[in-house]
């Protein structure tokens, strides 16, 4: 029989009952199916011809989740909790049947089950983190009984899922199905009702939650171990306060504390930035005018241009989803260096148990390495990552054109140049775009997809597709001088450099900048990436303290010192040199250092980025505004936590941001001039996010 317009079905096999939940496409637990689950479990509790319940999934997965339309609205009954209440106090087995991915509420919903079978490909986890949230059906509560504190604090802390062998090891799960999973879990039901020992309920099972080592002494290594990455994160410190009750405190104690800190993250902006940000990349996978359904171009073999950092990054990107890459070089030291350090890359990756080990080997017989740009002949796409200079980009170019094969796509890797000038120096404009990896590319999560004038649709959804293949996050840009991200980091170093001029110290601004949430600041990035890009001795006329930095041979990291000085570790303390020479480039110029507040920091650093981003939502070089927070986000690490530049700038109001920047204007000119977007959404009384896109 069906329930609820089909949301589930009861089946039968033989004496045990078969509850299909179908809520496509991936069986969120919305109200609709929260009703169905609800009445197929007191249908097979009253019926005296079952003996125990099976609850599997139709479609690709088992239950994902919540349906986060329903968040910060008011639960309609059955919630959740109601639903595991159901189960948990059923007279009959219940068994949870898991293939796909039981994430979230669904791991919750199974974690209440009596017993649970998964297939092996099967995935189970907690990722409310990601979201800014803690698990808020008693997943806190339930998998330290489970698998132990150390093993919950890891799961919940990180948002990762585990794998079917993982989790039964663990005892997330009872049993692997190496069959058909429906068969296999009416017989493990039926196993379980022919045992006829009482029905095990995980909240009443203490065990583990004292096993393997000193409970206590677990919380702490885990702030030590996620301490960095989590630091000013809501939602950890909820999540380590909520697995501490599970320890501490009766389970039904536990899991009062887990909802009421569940429901202050759910109010708080941490997790709305958060929810905000898992749509906004959602979206920006869209393109407006590509539809969906647009054929793409077959991409089996791939070439490189250059096998410097870039290069040697975006060709292991590749290599990890399966795809043969040809890197070539024009020097054979160069080639050498290039693939001797991708190998040397993927073994520590391996030492380090982010890869197996005999991925090295099968990555590496994917990778050719040749002299010959004719040698691309079979790609289906090549990626230029050669220095950043036109003449050079468009000569090779050129060069593609003849050899690439006829439909070949041709890509830049350029960070800032105009993708329309680079597509002029080939027959196949309609073929070209640019594909902005990040650095180092092989780890860095954004792709910036660049547009040019005459790039073909199928080439455009094509790239967004194989983003997604290769686990990176596309956002589609238009052309212009440093696209999104370098375009606004551009404005960021300005202003940066003029708070040094006015009396601030590189590490006041880096300070202020990591403590707002930034892994790094302005000058500690500066100093990672080289002073001396773009620089030369010749040229140099010491007009800027990088300039003079550089000139005293202190070219950042590399060197040993630059804006900071650094120890063979590489850890950066702050320079009297710099200071010195800060000294004197101010009084050469007849400025009077002054106090510069934490507040003048921040507001000068962000407001003019905010500023520009209005420009680039304005000037449509991106199709809505909240692409610019997914840009910001998984390429130049603005804490998720904050949203992304765009989101923040609506939650300080956009009347805010204009009146500062006017008052910016006023004192230090025209640099700082309010944006005619910036005034238009602050005079309209509406949002960024809302008025782009």
């Amino acid at each position: 029989m069906a329930t609820e317009d089909e949301a589930a079905r009861r089946e039968t096999a033989e004496d045990i009952a078969v509850l299909v939940l179908d809520n496509p496409p991936v069986n969120a637990l919305s109200h609709r199916l929260r009703i169905a689950i609800a009445a197929g479990i007191e249908q097979a509790m009253a019926d005296e011809s079952v003996s125990a319940l099976v609850i599997l999934c139709a479609g690709t997965t088992f239950i994902v989740g919540a349906d986060i339309t329903e968040f910060g609205r008011p639960i309609e009954a059955p919630s959740l909790q109601d639903l595991i209440a159901l189960i948990e106090s059923a007279a009959k087995p219940v068994v949870a049947a898991i293939h796909g991915n039981a994430l979230g509420g669904g791991f919750e919903l199974a974690m209440a089950c009596h017993a649970r079978i998964a297939l092996p490909s099967a995935k189970v986890g907690l990722p409310e983190i990601k979201l800014g949230l803690i698990p808020g059906a008693g997943g806190t509560q339930r998998l330290p009984r489970l698998v132990g504190v150390k093993h919950a604090l890891a799961a919940i802390l990180s948002g990762e899922p585990m794998g079917a062998a993982t989790a039964k090891e663990l005892g997330a799960i009872d049993a692997v199905a190496h069959g058909d999973l429906r068969i296999e879990a009416v017989r493990f039901a039926q196993a379980i009702v022919a045992d006829g020992q009482p029905l095990r309920r995980v909240r009443d099972s203490d065990g583990k939650l004292r096993a393997r080592g000193e409970p206590m002494a677990l919380f702490e290594e885990a702030k030590a171990l996620y301490g960095r990455r989590a630091k000013g994160n809501d939602a950890f410190k909820g999540a380590l306060a909520a697995v501490h009750a599970a320890v501490t405190m009766p389970f039904d104690a536990g899991l009062q504390r887990e909802r009421d800190i569940f429901a202050a993250l759910l109010g708080g902006t941490q997790s709305k930035a958060q929810r905000y940000l898992f749509s906004a990349t959602r979206a920006a996978a869209k393109v407006p005018d590509v539809p969906a359904g647009t054929a793409t171009i077959p991409i089996a073999r791939v070439g490189v241009v250059g096998a410097g950092t870039m290069g040697g990054g975006i060709a292991m990107t590749f290599l990890a989803a399966g795809l043969p890459v040809t890197l070539v070089e024009t020097d054979r030291a160069a080639l050498d260096r290039g693939v001797a350090a991708i190998e040397a890359t993927l073994s520590a990756s391996a030492d380090k148990g982010r890869i197996r080990p005999e991925d090295v080997g099968r990555r590496m017989k994917r990778l050719s390495a040749t002299l010959a740009l004719a040698d691309l002949s079979n790609c289906d796409l090549v990626i230029e990552a050669v220095f950043e200079d036109m003449a050079l980009k468009t000569a090779v170019f050129a060069v593609l054109d003849r050899v690439a094969k006829p439909g070949a796509i041709l890509a830049s890797n350029t960070s800032y140049l105009d993708i329309d000038t680079i597509a002029g120096a080939t027959t196949r404009p309609d073929h070209v775009l640019g594909l902005h990896f990040f650095s180092p590319a092989h780890v860095m999560p954004l792709l910036e997809i660049v547009r040019g004038k005459a790039t073909a649709t199928p080439v455009i959804a094509t790239a967004m597709a194989l983003a997604r293949r290769l686990g990176k996050t596309p956002v589609l840009v238009g052309v212009c001088h440093g696209f999104v991200g370098n375009r606004m980091l551009k404005v960021r170093q300005r202003e940066a450099n003029a708070l040094l001029l006015a009396g601030a110290m590189p590490w006041d601004v880096d300070r202020v900048l990591t403590d707002f949430g930034m892994p790094m600041g302005p000058f500690q990035m500066a100093d990672l990436a080289g002073l001396d890009l773009g620089w030369t001795r010749e040229a140099s006329q010491g007009e800027t303290i990088a300039e003079r930095l550089c000139e005293a041979d202190r070219r950042g990291q590399k060197t040993g010192a630059g804006f900071y000085d650094y120890d063979s570790g590489r850890k950066g303390v702050p320079s009297s040199v710099t200071e010195r020479l800060l000294l004197e480039l101010r009084e050469e110029r007849g400025l009077a250092r002054r106090a510069v507040g934490e507040a003048e920091i921040l507001e000068r650093c962000l407001y003019p980025m905010i500023n520009e981003g209005a420009r680039i939502a304005e000037e449509e070089i991106v199709a809505r505004a909240s692409d610019i927070d997914v840009v910001w986000v998984n390429g130049y690490g603005w804490p998720a936590t904050k949203g992304g530049p765009m989101f923040f700038a609506d939650l300080v109001g956009a009347r805010a941001v204009l009146d500062r920047m006017r008052a910016l204007e006023a004192e230090f000119g025209s640099a700082l001039a309010p944006s005619a977007a910036l005034i238009e959404v602050a005079e309209s009384g509406r949002s960024f996010t809302g008025a782009f896109g």
